[in-house]
């Protein structure tokens, strides 16, 4: 048999509520569903009226996606009797021109006890109203509770790129620096475990520029001291600022030189005197 429901939906979205079971448990004309979480959402008792007659039988439906449609298989037991049932149906979305799907559906039914006492017209006029109602009941749910459309990945940021090792290396020791607190640190004291600060000047190579035994002397004295002595601590030998001229320096020469210049100018007075005399 082969029937063709019209859905008024983009066959894409036709073809991805058919892979949804739930949607498709809901449309399914007849169908009460079990009670029993497990046994999933195709599974309970379906009723089927044909022929003035009510059969109801208990079973469950099992959906593959192949070839752009869904392959549909079933098999159940009647309620009361002996009797039972297997379905497979095909069904098979295709857009229709001016819009909206054409679902092609096609399939065998193989029954034993009540269904088979029906000819094969009844049972063709029966599973054609079922296809029926099945197409209306997924249109109309499709309006209810239409299918979002697949969410878009935004294209990758160059944050959102991994690390090279390096950058990894550089990245982790710059967060490793902003965690230090300074008073951690503690103070220079412990720089006097150096033994021998004065054995660097042997390497090679440093020998000229090697500071003078002042400046080296002056390092040395200040190893050892917190960082608040040594910021306060004058320098010494020769980092030591020139001192002022003291002002009894000036006097002190001063009091040398006006006896000096008595002396030269009694001197000079005398001299003259006795050139004086002689020209007389």
């Amino acid at each position: 048999m082969e029937h063709e429901v019209f859905v008024p939906f983009p066959v894409d979205t036709v073809r991805q509520a058919l892979s949804e079971p739930d949607r498709i448990a809901r449309c399914v004309p007849g169908l009460q569903q079990d009670a029993d979480e497990d046994a999933g959402p195709l599974a309970g008792r379906l009723r089927l009226r044909i022929g003035g007659s009510t059969i109801t039988y208990r079973g469950s439906l099992r959906l593959t996606e192949r070839g752009g449609g869904v392959e549909v298989e079933g098999e159940g037991t009647e309620a009361r009797g002996g009797g039972s049932v297997k379905l497979a149906l095909t069904l098979t979305p295709r857009a229709v021109e001016g819009g909206g799907t054409g679902l092609l559906c096609s399939g065998t039914v193989r029954s034993e006890g009540r269904l088979a006492e029906f000819d094969a017209h009844a049972t063709e006029t029966v599973a054609r109203r079922l296809l029926d109602r099945f197409g209306s009941a997924l249109a109309s749910g499709l309006e209810a509770a239409p299918i979002s459309p697949p969410a878009e990945h935004d294209p990758l940021t160059e944050a959102d790129l991994p690390l090279r090792a390096e950058d990894a290396a550089r990245a982790e020791a710059a967060e490793e620096a902003e965690d230090v607190d300074v008073d951690d640190i503690g103070d220079l004291d412990d720089v006097d475990q150096v033994e021998d600060v004065g054995a660097l000047a042997e390497l090679g190579g440093l020998d000229e520029d090697e500071p003078p035994a002042e400046a080296a002397h002056a390092r040395r004295t200040m190893i050892g001291r917190s960082t608040e002595e040594v910021d306060h601590a004058p320098p010494r030998g020769r980092y030591a600022p020139v001192p002022a001229p003291e002002a009894g320096s000036t006097g002190a020469t001063l009091r040398w030189a006006a006896p000096a210049a008595a002396v030269v100018i009694a001197s000079a007075v005398v001299v003259g005197r006795r050139v004086l005399r002689r020209r007389r």
